[in-house]
């Protein structure tokens, strides 16, 4: 089969697009025919050596959706189920989506109906289950206002989206460091935009009910001052590049009355999983993603996402 192998850290050209062995399905392991994948942010840190416990050479890839090509449970992952896997491992400690098939953990596969082309189905799992999960962490009302920091990325795309369906109501404001940006996400559902400048939101005092921080440690204290008495923060992305904040004082940072929470894609399940995808189904979402590549050319996709340019999910279709 044909695979994108990273084999030393570096730049988009350290991918290696070539031929390796397809993998031989194995007691509890199924073989998934890749029909796409996203790219995300956290492949691009492990390809630029980011992450020490990635033991190189490695195919990439923490998401995928394809069918199931060759079963070692046939009951539940007959030959030819539409499907979709995300984290549990996949792309770090065993090989992932980068390629035209995975060997994958049968409790990491998830059986999914879906009317969506493989082009929005792979815009999906990593991203859009990130955000969902992470709107739940929030515990969203009618007419409260959310702010999305990191709105430009895929999963603050996706975040805006999903909100306008699960509520309304609700006022829904994104951050930017490029108000160049700002009619394309408006465009995407945002009521407002404010610009991130230096690592400080420019409000005017402002303050939310509700915040999702995707830039992670490097803004938290800062987004966590605009949170509302009853309000939460819930933190998920770490597109700032930062894992932690040096001395972190609780007291100091957490507004009296509110709530700072995590989310984590690595708590998906098969019934979460497919709850996502009603709401996405049920309200029509647009998850169409801003740019598609073929397999040979997932540096190159690699690249686009890691611009300045960039805007919303990139996925692949081998």
């Amino acid at each position: 089969m044909k695979a994108i192998v990273l084999s030393n850290p570096g730049d988009a050209s350290v991918l290696e697009y070539k031929e390796v062995a397809t993998p031989t399905v194995k007691p509890g392991w199924s073989l998934v025919k890749i029909k796409g994948f996203g790219i995300n942010r956290s492949e691009i840190f492990t390809r630029n050596g980011w992450s020490p416990s990635v033991k190189l050479p490695r195919i990439l890839g923490i998401e995928g959706v394809g069918e199931i090509a060759e079963t070692s449970d046939p009951t539940r992952l007959p030959q030819g189920q539409k499907v979709a896997s995300i984290m549990g491992g996949m792309g770090r400690v065993f090989d992932g989506s980068y390629a035209e098939y995975a060997l994958l953990p049968n409790k990491h596969i998830y059986p999914v109906s879906t009317r969506l082309d493989w082009a929005d189905f792979a815009a999906i799992p990593e991203t859009y289950f990130t955000a969902y999960g992470s709107l739940l962490n929030l515990k969203l009302n009618e007419n409260e206002t959310l702010l999305i920091r990191g709105a430009t990325s895929g999963v603050g795309v996706a975040a805006v989206k999903l909100a306008k369906a699960m509520v309304p109501s609700i006022k829904v404001t994104g951050t930017t460091r490029n108000l160049a940006k700002t009619d394309d996400l408006k465009q995407a559902g945002f009521d407002d935009v404010i610009e991130d400048k230096d690592n400080q939101l420019q409000t005017n005092g402002q303050h939310f009910d509700k915040i999702l921080e995707l830039v992670g440690s490097l803004t938290l204290n800062d987004s966590m001052s605009m949170v509302n008495e009853g309000g939460i923060l819930c933190t998920t992305g770490e597109l700032g590049g930062i894992w932690n904040i040096k001395d972190f004082s609780p007291i100091g940072v957490i507004p009296s009355g509110a709530y700072l929470t995590v989310f984590s894609s690595g708590s998906v399940t098969e019934e979460k999983f497919n709850a996502m995808l009603k709401v996405i189904d049920d309200h029509n979402v647009n998850v169409a993603p801003t740019k598609t590549f073929d397999l040979e050319h997932t540096g190159a996709a690699q690249a686009f996402l890691d611009s300045k340019g960039s805007f919303g999910k990139v996925v692949v279709l081998p």
